[in-house]
C-alpha cells in the first residue's frame, strides 16, 4: 500500500459521493408491493418520446462520436441565441464544473461556494487540493455578500448554484449582476443552472446579458432534469470564447456519446413536451407544498423539482421511515441538513403517495 503515500494532495479528505437510494437498493431490503423514487430530481415522465424513438433509428454504435457535437453545439445555440464557438459539452455538467477544477484550481489556490450547496462543488475543490471557503447561507440561500467578504489574491473560482441544490432557493438577475460587478475579473464564475427550465420568478437570470458583459463567467446546464436523459448523462456550458476554448482544450475526447447527442438534440426539439412538464411540475410542487402546510410541516420555498422539507424527528428518522413504506426520498445529513429530506416532485400519484406515506410516518 505504498502508493497510498502519494496521493495528490486533498483526496485523502474526501468521502466517497453517496447518491440517492436506488429502487433496487430498497427491493433487495424490503418485500413491498409499490415503490416510488423521489429521491434524485429526475423527471418522473422520462424523455419525449422523440428521443424514445431514436433507439429504434440509431445505427451509429460501430462509429466515435462527434468529437465536437457539431449537430448538438448547433441546436443549442439557436436554443441559447449564441454562437456555437462559445460552448462545450460534457458528461453531464458535472463534468464542466470537473473541467473548471482542472483547467483553474490548484493546491496554491482557494475557491468560493455555498454550504448546503452541491456537494461536487466541494469534491471539484478537494481534489486538487484547493482551500475552499463554504459560505454560511441567509435564509437557506446563497449569501452573496459575505462571498465578496472571502475573495483574496488566491481566489480562482467561485461556484453558484440557482436555483440551489438541495434548497431550491434562487438568486435573481440584479443580484447577481450586482455581485459580478464587484467580483475581480481574473476569478471564474461557474453559474450552474441544472434547474434552469423549473422557475417560475419573473425576476429570474438572463443568461445572454450575463455572459455577454462578463466574460469570466461559465453557465452550466444539464440535459438531466427536466430533459429525462440522467442515464444518458450530457450537459453543457457557455460563455465568451476564450473561457470556453482553453475548456475545450483540456475536456477529453468524444467525451459525449453519439446517442446521447442525438437523444438532446430531439429532447430540445419537442417544445411541447418541455411546456407540459414544467406545468406539471408546477402543479405539483404546489399541490405538495400545500398539502405540507396542512400537516403544519415546515418547507424551504423551492424553484426547483423538488422541496426541502423540515422534520422534527430528524431527516434520516423520516427517511428510513418512509423507506419502509416505499418511498425514496433523499436524505442531507451529506449537505450538513440533518433535520431535512429533499423530496422530488413526481407524477400525481406518486405525490398523493408520499403525503399519504408520509403522514402516515410523522404520525406513528
Amino acid at each position: 500500500m505504498d502508493f497510498l503515500k502519494h496521493l495528490n494532495p486533498g483526496i485523502n479528505t474526501i468521502s466517497s459521493y453517496e447518491p440517492g437510494k436506488s429502487i433496487a437498493d430498497v427491493v433487495e431490503k424490503y418485500d413491498l408491493d409499490k415503490i416510488i423514487k423521489l429521491s434524485s430530481n429526475e423527471n418522473s415522465r422520462g424523455p419525449s418520446p422523440k428521443v424514445l424513438d431514436l433507439t429504434h433509428t440509431y445505427n451509429n454504435w460501430h462509429l466515435y462520436p462527434d468529437g465536437d457535437g457539431k449537430r448538438l453545439k448547433s441546436t443549442i445555440s439557436d436554443l441559447e441565441e449564441i454562437e456555437p464557438d462559445r460552448i462545450v459539452l460534457g458528461n453531464g455538467s458535472n463534468e464542466i464544473l470537473d473541467l473548471v477544477g482542472q483547467t483553474f484550481l490548484s493546491p496554491e489556490s482557494e475557491s468560493i461556494f455555498s454550504a448546503h450547496a452541491f456537494a461536487v462543488y466541494k469534491l471539484v475543490s478537494q481534489v486538487r487540493g484547493c482551500k475552499y471557503h463554504e459560505i454560511p447561507t441567509k435564509d437557506w440561500g446563497h449569501d452573496l455578500d459575505a462571498f465578496l467578504n472571502h475573495i483574496n489574491e488566491k481566489t480562482r473560482v467561485i461556484f453558484i448554484a440557482n436555483p440551489n441544490n438541495p434548497t431550491g432557493t434562487y438568486l435573481s438577475h440584479n443580484q447577481i449582476e450586482r455581485f459580478l460587478n464587484k467580483v475581480p475579473s481574473n476569478i471564474v464564475v461557474v453559474i450552474d443552472l441544472a434547474y434552469f427550465e423549473y422557475v417560475a420568478a419573473d425576476d429570474y437570470v438572463r443568461t445572454n446579458e450575463i455572459t455577454k458583459n462578463f466574460s469570466n463567467v461559465i453557465i452550466t446546464k444539464s440535459f438531466s432534469k427536466i430533459y429525462g436523459l440522467s442515464s444518458m448523462r450530457v450537459g453543457y456550458g457557455f460563455g465568451s470564447r476564450d473561457l470556453i476554448e482553453i475548456l475545450n482544450r483540456v475536456r477529453q475526447p468524444f467525451n459525449v456519446n453519439g446517442l446521447a447527442q442525438e437523444s438532446a438534440i430531439a429532447a430540445i426539439q419537442d417544445l411541447d413536451y418541455l411546456k407540459e412538464s414544467v406545468k406539471l411540475n408546477a402543479n405539483g410542487r404546489e399541490s405538495i407544498c400545500q398539502s405540507l402546510k396542512a400537516m403544519n410541516m415546515d418547507f424551504i420555498p423551492s424553484q426547483g423539482n423538488f422541496v426541502c422539507v423540515e422534520t422534527k424527528i430528524g431527516g434520516s428518522n423520516i427517511f428510513n421511515a418512509l423507506l419502509k413504506e416505499g418511498v425514496i426520498v433523499r436524505s442531507l445529513d451529506l449537505y450538513a441538513m440533518p433535520r431535512h429530506i429533499r423530496v422530488t416532485i413526481g407524477s400525481e400519484e406518486e405525490n398523493k403517495f408520499f403525503i399519504d406515506k408520509l403522514d402516515k410516518v410523522i404520525s406513528s
